[in-house]
């Protein structure tokens, strides 16, 4: 990224010590192209020795979401019309820009007032200091299209509580406040009415508090989580070993008294895994436990380009799973393989084997 990268749709300014980053994108949930990434990057490189800047925020100024994720439409048409590059260079771009913040030297605050979901999560969850209002969803859908958790949302299911990330991971379960922060990926929740005191604050502040502290002045004590209620049949079901057995035991506890009447339930749990293709469950499901073994977040995002590049370049359910999703909304996708007795056995192997054009860092 070159200090030349703009886009007219990412605002970058700054207020004293503060470096302002607002996603202004409304119309489209904030969704994300390489432009857009790209001038996030640039923006952060500028400020990176800047003396006159000591804190980052990231922000958008959609009512509805803070960052829908990456750009899928556009995905989709680039890897229809056979520009595998363009959509390489999208995810290398994404993922350097994962890596930047989670290591940037100043404290970066994110906001993720409404959806949040995919590379939303990759621009909010690994900063130092994360919000999220009455008003956030998120999550990691990915497996809903095809695809597996990335922009480091592997390193991040990896070390939610339990097997919480499994069954987020699986499911493309959504989040609300509470849920976020006791799965890890918020530390904060602030009131929306908050949100624009917050900003003041961060912009104006004449002590030396550091903006963890600042925040506090806005936390807000969430509701306990659902995802608590749930962790026993969660932990039980999404411990084993395939996802068939996975399947198998959820259905088994479908019939148990104590979460018939649940929000979350092993019913609907199982109801999301039947729906969602065999390939991308199967790889998702060893992707987060291998995040798990990981020592860092770039290793998660060397192994997540290693899959995508793989499920870009191999696999039709990518490009199926967001024709049905985004595209002909409501339709059936096919998938392929259907089912998961159908699976290969060597699928995942093959997927973890894969080698992408060019290295990731370094």
């Amino acid at each position: 990224m070159t200090p030349n990268d703009v886009d007219e749709r990412i605002l970058i300014r700054t207020h004293s010590a503060l470096g302002h980053i607002t996603i202004d994108r409304p119309r489209s949930l904030g969704a994300v192209d390489t432009s857009m990434l790209r001038a996030i990057g640039s923006a952060l490189e500028r400020w990176r020795n800047d003396a006159d800047i000591d804190t980052v925020l990231i922000d958008a100024t959609s009512e509805r979401g803070f960052c829908a994720g990456g750009d899928v439409r556009r995905l989709h048409g680039a890897i229809t019309a056979g520009d595998i590059n363009l959509a390489e260079e999208f995810f290398r771009t994404e993922y350097r820009l994962n890596a930047t913040i989670a290591e940037y030297p100043k404290p970066i605050v994110t906001i993720a007032d409404g959806v949040t979901m995919g590379g939303g999560i990759g621009l909010t969850g690994h900063a130092a200091v994360r919000l999220v209002t009455e008003t956030s969803v998120l999550a990691m859908p990915e497996t809903r299209i095809g695809f597996t958790p990335d922009a480091g949302g592997s390193w991040l299911l990896a070390h939610a509580p339990g097997r919480i990330g499994e069954y987020l991971a699986l499911t493309s379960d959504t989040m609300d406040a509470a849920d976020a922060i006791y799965a890890g990926f918020a530390d904060q929740l602030v009131r929306r009415d908050d949100v624009e005191a917050v900003r003041d604050a961060l912009e104006t502040r004449a002590d030396p508090s550091t903006p963890t502290e600042l925040v506090m002045l806005f936390d807000e004590t969430p509701d306990e989580s659902s995802l608590l209620d749930a962790r026993a049949w969660i932990d039980d079901a999404f411990a084993r070993d395939t996802v068939a057995e996975v399947r198998d035991r959820l259905r088994e506890l479908s019939t148990d008294p104590r979460w018939l009447d649940e929000k979350r339930s092993p019913a609907t749990a199982l109801a999301a895994l039947e729906e969602r293709p065999p390939t991308a469950l199967a790889v998702t499901l060893a992707a987060i436990r291998s995040s798990r073994a990981l020592p860092h977040l770039r290793g998660a995002l060397e192994q997540e380009f290693r899959l995508v590049n793989w499920f870009v370049r191999t696999q039709p359910d990518m490009t199926e799973g967001i024709r049905a999703q985004m595209i002909d909304r409501g339709a059936s996708p096919r998938w392929t393989p259907p089912t998961l007795e159908d699976l290969p056995d060597d699928v995942v192997g093959r997927a973890f084997m894969h080698e992408p054009p060019g290295l990731l860092f370094g």
